[in-house]
């Protein structure tokens, strides 16, 4: 499993971040790791000793670390490829999925007239709805969103940027903390 990942988090259970294996093990043989959780999603192979025996590091899927994520913070990194997920890759003027390649992002306020680059203001359109909206608002245009934009939540977050989630303990984790909304499409 080169593309496992290991779902970090905070002392009271916080998801902080997708971390490598190798990462988890610094935490594991630093002692920063204070409970874990799931069964063993990786066993890492070290060097053979004097007496011909190999070192195993066994990774669990959940773990929880001393201390915070200096680069966490309660807003998530702006990013195309979650607002694409967020919009379950549709378009949130037509509701098409044209794929990924005719999908383009939209400012609902266009940046002409202040609208800012947040998540709350950029919604996926395939690019014949974005072409068609032009610089102008949706009303403007006589086009309805079919969805309210949103901040994702860190639970949200990390679910969006890592849709690959191998084990079932941490697709459980991280949907006690999701909107029914974002689920359907998992």
């Amino acid at each position: 499993m080169n593309n496992a990942k290991i779902l970090r988090v905070d002392k009271i259970g916080a998801p902080l971040s997708w971390i490598s294996p190798q990462e988890a093990s610094t935490f594991i043989m630093n002692a920063r790791v204070l409970w874990t959780l799931g069964e063993e999603t990786v066993v890492l192979r070290g060097g053979i000793n004097c007496l011909g025996e190999r070192s195993i590091l066994e990774i669990p899927a959940i773990i929880a670390t001393k201390g915070r994520n200096k680069k966490a913070n309660d807003t998530p990194a702006l990013c195309r490829s979650v607002i694409y997920a967020r919009d379950h890759y549709s378009c949130l003027y037509c509701g098409e999925q044209p794929g990924v390649p005719l999908l383009s992002l939209d400012h609902v306020i266009p940046v002409s007239r202040g609208g800012p680059t947040t998540f709350q203001n950029l919604v996926t359109a395939c690019r014949r709805c974005n072409t068609f909206k032009r610089d102008r608002t949706p009303e403007e245009a006589n086009m309805k969103l079919l969805a309210v934009p949103f901040v994702p939540s860190k639970h949200e977050f990390l679910y969006l940027s890592n849709r690959r989630i191998l084990k079932p303990e941490q697709l459980a984790y991280l949907k006690s903390g999701i909107r029914d909304e974002l689920l359907y499409a998992a």
